[in-house]
């Protein structure tokens, strides 16, 4: 008997979007896109941190965030503000 390849009904599914607005999201993409909507002088007043303050920039700005959780909170948290508003762009499809 041979056996026959069953379909697969989820490849028949249309993927469903995220509604989360960070899903798809580097760090490193919602800074910059917090800085192209905002400045750096905004960022530096919404959450008063040296690297959003003091010669910013977007590389100094990773190394701190990704060590330091209530401030890579806070730039998530503004971000996902920002997308629910439709200010940023759409995210690009993570696959």
């Amino acid at each position: 008997m041979t056996e026959e390849a069953q379909p697969n009904p989820d490849a028949e599914r249309p993927k469903k979007s995220s509604r989360d607005p960070l899903h798809g999201v580097t760090l490193e993409m919602m800074i910059t896109r917090l800085v192209d909507r905002h400045g750096w002088d905004e960022l530096g007043r919404q959450i008063p941190i040296k690297c959003f303050q003091n010669d910013p920039s977007v590389k100094s700005s990773l190394v701190f965030l990704r060590r330091t959780p209530w401030a890579r909170k806070r730039v998530e948290d503004w971000y996902a503000y920002d997308a629910r508003r439709k200010l940023m762009p759409p995210a690009p499809d993570a696959e």
